[in-house]
């Protein structure tokens, strides 16, 4: 018995010390950590791969029609089941803002990661990488000199000065709060392919954003109205905190996703695993805007399925201005809870109304007839000196102060890139890499 269970173990470890190497000559491929595919990312839910006529084939309006409908096909994503809201994003504004107090300001090795015994461990290029578990939630950098706190006099440039300064309180300075991304242009590579004059940083687009929110759309969208106390605190107040964010244009939008993605490369690569463990996070494209609110019903004209705002008992299924202006009939007289109301079918919440949402897709009123029928979109990347047209960016869904007739899964509408609304938000797609999770076979 145990010369059989000798044998048996030694078969094991010949076993697993051949896999993903060559055996014997034969071709065996290269072993890779096997990863969770269906895990679906928090806060996010499965959009299943499926099919749908994209295009206004709802009720329309006078001269509203612009592109011809047709069938087009799109493949599984991962999307978040709710609009962005200010504490996701104040997330993003406090990483932003730690990080440049930490490596313009205090310089201090104690929030790098260090080696065994050693220093802040740096890369062959002198890059040292935070610590984020001894930052923590920033107590350790902006706690008051009463808890022994020696940052203080180090971090005071950061807050506004002299006559920008309101007696009384120490402000940080928002306008210093820039996040620096580079990302890979791939339509910009394809499109240029074989191209021996260009170079590989040619395809490389870098920008720097400033990335906290204009909270003074709620002034600026507005002739005449008293929205100071939104102004005040409706990003900064803790009961807002999950309302969705607003006043963020279409590129700090794309800023937030990229540091989205950033954000889990770095952990998954601190846990030993690939840093493309997840594929990157985006703004979505208008076909997966819309087909994702429709929730895969076929026809319907809203998310929640038939021709109507009110249901059965007569209560309005979104948060938009109803009748000729009764914004509080909804239950909101501005935004609302981002899980306010029911979620379609797919467990989306307000794919219809409270804020219209940024896609990746540049308008263009033609497009339908250019794109591909597989998973399509109209991407083009605005350069500064291009001319505003270019510039407009496809938004989806209407908003708390629209009408009816902006909610329908079909409507678009655009705004430019670097404008901040206080009725547009935005939530990311990532997209699926395994097998259908319906797939039980």
């Amino acid at each position: 018995m145990r010369k059989i269970y000798f044998i048996a173990l030694a078969v094991i470890m010949a076993a697993v010390s051949g896999c993903g190497r060559a055996s014997n000559g034969e071709l065996v491929g290269v072993r890779q950590k096997r990863l969770p595919t269906t895990q679906i990312p928090l806060g996010m839910v499965y959009v299943p791969a499926g099919t749908f006529v994209m295009g206004q084939t709802d009720q329309d309006i006078t001269f509203a029609q612009i592109a011809q409908n047709k069938q087009v096909t799109i493949p599984a994503f991962f999307m978040d089941e709710t609009e962005i809201t200010n504490s996701e994003y104040h997330q993003f504004v406090n990483w932003v803002r730690d990080s440049i107090a930490i490596t313009d300001y205090l310089k201090d090795d104690q929030f790098y990661i260090k080696s065994k015994g050693k220093g802040a461990t740096a890369n062959a290029d002198g890059t040292k990488y935070i610590d984020w578990k001894k930052v923590g939630n920033g107590a350790t950098i902006w706690g008051s000199k009463k808890k022994g706190n020696t940052n203080a006099s180090k971090l005071q440039n950061m807050y506004y000065q002299g006559e920008d300064k309101i007696f009384g309180r120490n402000e940080v300075d928002v306008r210093l709060l820039k996040y620096d991304f580079a990302i890979m242009l791939q339509r910009e590579a394809a499109n240029h392919r074989g191209d021996k004059n260009r170079k590989r940083s040619d395809n490389i687009y870098r920008d720097t954003v400033a990335i906290y929110p204009d909270t003074l759309v709620w002034l600026a969208d507005f002739s005449y109205a008293q929205n100071e106390p939104l102004v005040e605190g409706y990003f900064s107040h803790p009961a807002f905190a999950e309302y969705p964010v607003v006043g963020v244009t279409w590129r700090q939008a794309r800023a937030f996703t990229v540091w989205r993605t950033n954000l889990y490369a770095n952990y998954a690569q601190s846990k030993g695993m690939p840093r493309l463990s997840r594929l990157p996070f985006s703004l979505p494209s208008e076909a997966e805007f819309e087909y994702a609110a429709r929730g895969g019903r076929i026809g319907n004209d809203y998310p929640w399925g038939g021709p109507y705002i009110r249901n059965a008992k007569g209560c309005l299924m979104a948060n938009f201005k109803p009748g000729r202006g009764n914004y509080i009939d909804d239950g909101g007289a501005y935004t609302v809870n981002v899980k306010s109301y029911f979620p379609n079918d797919f467990g989306l919440y307000n794919m219809a109304g409270n804020v219209a949402e940024w896609t990746s897709s540049a308008y263009d009123e033609s497009s339908s007839t250019f794109t591909h029928d597989l998973s399509p979109t109209f991407y083009y990347e605005a350069k500064a000196n291009d001319p505003e047209v270019l510039k407009r960016k496809v938004i989806k869904g209407g908003s708390w102060k629209d009408i009816g007739y902006f909610l329908q899964n079909s409507t678009k509408s655009y705004e430019y890139q670097d404008t901040a609304k206080s009725y547009i938000g935005f939530r990311c797609v990532t997209a699926f890499t395994g097998r259908d999770i319906r797939d039980k076979h």
